[in-house]
């Protein structure tokens, strides 16, 4: 695509382009954020930015009728949302995530959640609504080993902020195996061995076929007991039922930013299973979201008037 082609395209903004500092001139930007009305006709649409937590029914809605796109960027890591979609597609489109969005906040977010889980304070929070003083002992991070699973930059992120903790060993697993300045990724066919060693599971790996209930009962039956499972990946990951029987029995701890279902209706048992600590699907929503994001649609979007190779390319359709 030359920069002359791209000037006459129409760009589709979840934000209006006047927030957004270092947009490329001489492009049309029609903002859209998932609403009923479209702020233009999709087929006339070049570069489709998708509307952020919105869900894959909106994310999917215009793809059928973009008969002109050439790139689909997505404001998230991961891309299961728009993949139902991507057949709908003309081939030669170049899909992009958020690479550098948000690892520094979902990484927050994955120690905030263990330190929470393994220090007790939903309790606290509990005895303070209840005016209770409840002292005790509680485990440390120190000293405990920590299993990541799937080590992409949000996994290198979140090693990152274990670092300080003094944990025995965090153990890396990944698609295939690899080596790091850190040390080894294993693959993740080697979870059967790793997993009973680990104090802390945390879940970081992407949605795809091989991943959706990865987390099964053989996978949990293999942790350790007593052992926390954290999951800032995607609910799917787990098999949800596999999980409530673990916590039920007492035998597992989890914390929770996503689940499957979501989100999580009332009335579900994982709402009250012991020794469970949820958030509402919040990893990447907070403050370093908009500055990261506006940062990430100006780069790829003065690569993509100049007519240069967009970042993040997940795949191209065929």
């Amino acid at each position: 695509m030359t920069s002359a082609s791209a000037s006459a395209a129409d760009i589709w903004l979840p934000f209006a382009a006047e927030e957004v500092d270092g947009l490329p001139e001489g492009l049309n930007y029609r903002f859209w954020d998932g609403g009923r009305e479209y702020p233009a006709d999709p087929s006339d649409c070049a570069f489709y930015v998708v509307p952020y937590m919105k869900g894959p029914e909106v994310a999917v809605r215009p793809l059928e009728a973009m008969k002109a796109v050439q790139v689909v960027q997505t404001l998230s890591a991961g891309i299961d949302h728009v993949e139902p979609g991507l057949g709908l597609l003309p081939a030669g489109v170049r899909l992009c995530n958020a690479k550098g969005v948000h690892e520094a906040s979902t990484a927050e977010l994955a120690l905030a959640l263990i330190l929470a889980s393994l220090r007790g304070f939903p309790g606290f929070v509990h005895g303070q609504d209840k005016e209770e003083w409840r002292s005790g002992f509680y485990p440390a991070l120190a000293d405990k080993s920590v299993l990541v699973v799937g080590y992409g930059s949000i996994g290198a992120a979140i090693e990152d902020r274990l670092a300080p903790f003094e944990c025995a060993r965090v153990v890396r697993v990944a698609r295939s195996a690899r080596a790091t300045v850190r040390g080894p990724v294993h693959a993740i066919d080697e979870l059967p061995a790793l997993l009973p060693e680990a104090d802390v599971v945390i879940l970081s790996t992407p949605l795809n076929p091989s991943t959706q209930g990865l987390v099964g009962p053989a996978f949990l039956a293999a942790m350790r007991d007593g052992a926390l499972l954290v999951n800032v990946a995607r609910g799917a990951v787990v098999d949800t039922e596999a999980l409530l029987s673990e916590l039920e029995s007492g035998r597992l701890r989890a914390a929770l930013d996503v689940t499957d279902p979501e989100p999580l209706p009332a009335g579900h048992p994982l709402w009250h299973a012991p020794h469970t600590l949820i958030t509402p699907h919040v990893g990447g929503s907070t403050s370093a979201f908009l500055p990261r994001a506006k940062r990430l649609l100006a780069g790829q979007l003065t690569r993509f008037a100049a007519g240069e190779p967009v970042d993040n390319l997940v795949l191209t359709t065929g």
